[in-house]
């Protein structure tokens, strides 16, 4: 015996059943992969950090806020539209050095590491 909808309550443009059909199962939302916060760590707002770049954040103990993120992101922005290719971008006390073409952070250097430290390889420099 099958139930048929009361057609006042079916939207229009939809005919036969509302819902799963009998002969297949429900789908169930997956909850198997990366956590939000390994996304986020990896990818956010378009920039990459690679695994050098999140090994000296923990190391030298620069905390990266949501703030921070969007303002890097608006900096790489701005030197892909400047045609850079590798960049520093300053964010506050700290500095990111990114590959524009892929939105990669390569490494980052705080306050401290910067007054001895000379980058290379760069043709931009972005304060954001």
């Amino acid at each position: 015996m099958s139930v048929l909808p009361n057609p006042a309550l079916v939207p229009p443009g939809v005919s036969g059943p509302v819902g799963p059909h009998p002969t297949q199962p429900a789908r169930t939302q997956q909850t198997s992969g990366p956590a939000f916060s390994e996304l986020l760590a990896h990818r956010s707002h378009g920039v990459q950090f690679s695994n050098h770049a999140l090994q000296r954040l923990g190391r030298r103990g620069i905390e990266v806020d949501q703030a921070t993120l969007q303002r890097l992101d608006d900096g790489v922005t701005r030197a892909a539209g400047k045609g850079a290719r590798e960049t520093v971008v300053l964010v506050d006390q700290s500095a990111f050095v990114v590959s524009v073409r892929n939105r990669t952070v390569i490494t980052a250097i705080d306050r401290e590491q910067m007054r001895d430290h000379v980058f290379t390889n760069i043709d931009s420099a972005v304060i954001a």
